[in-house]
């Protein structure tokens, strides 16, 4: 990822990435989901969602409320 992003959120379970995402753009952010698991073990590696470097806090506040 190019400099600027910061990951807020992050899951093996690409359900879980993908709902946080969904909240995040909900309340405007802009933000990228990153599948990171491994393609024959899906439960190996991540999915990450990243979000501009300016809007952490914001993001992270909102994600947290929701106990995802």
């Amino acid at each position: 990822m190019e400099n600027g992003w910061v990951v807020v959120y992050s899951s093996n379970k690409l359900h879980l990435a993908k709902l946080a995402k969904a909240l995040l753009e909900e309340n405007q952010f802009e933000c990228v989901l990153l599948d990171k698991r491994d393609s024959l073990y899906i439960t190996l590696g991540e999915a990450e969602v990243f979000v501009r470097d300016r809007d952490v806090l914001k993001a992270k506040f909102i994600l947290d409320r929701k106990e995802l």
